[in-house]
């Protein structure tokens, strides 16, 4: 049983910012001297692939739930009229 929801954005995100301090590490560490507008595209093309992650994964979560709903769409037992009414 799972603790709590697997969230893909959060992942993505957290990825992001380990890419950015191993560039800077290494810039820091003198193993490389990346371009300074290097970080532009690392932050946004990870910010922008987490917001796609974390939409797709709403849509999937909402369509499970939409699902789960629609099955037991019946009424329950105490308004079927089964039973008498004082």
């Amino acid at each position: 049983m799972l603790l709590h929801e697997f969230r893909p954005g959060r992942l993505l995100v957290g990825l992001t910012a380990l890419a950015l301090t191993t560039l800077y590490a290494g810039d820091l560490a003198g193993a490389w001297t990346p371009p300074w507008y290097a970080v532009v595209p690392v932050l946004c093309g990870g910010l922008g692939a987490a917001a796609l992650a974390t939409w797709v994964a709403y849509r999937i979560r909402r369509r499970s739930a939409r699902s789960r709903s629609s099955e037991s769409t019946e009424a329950p037992a105490s308004s079927s009229g089964s039973q008498a009414i004082r």
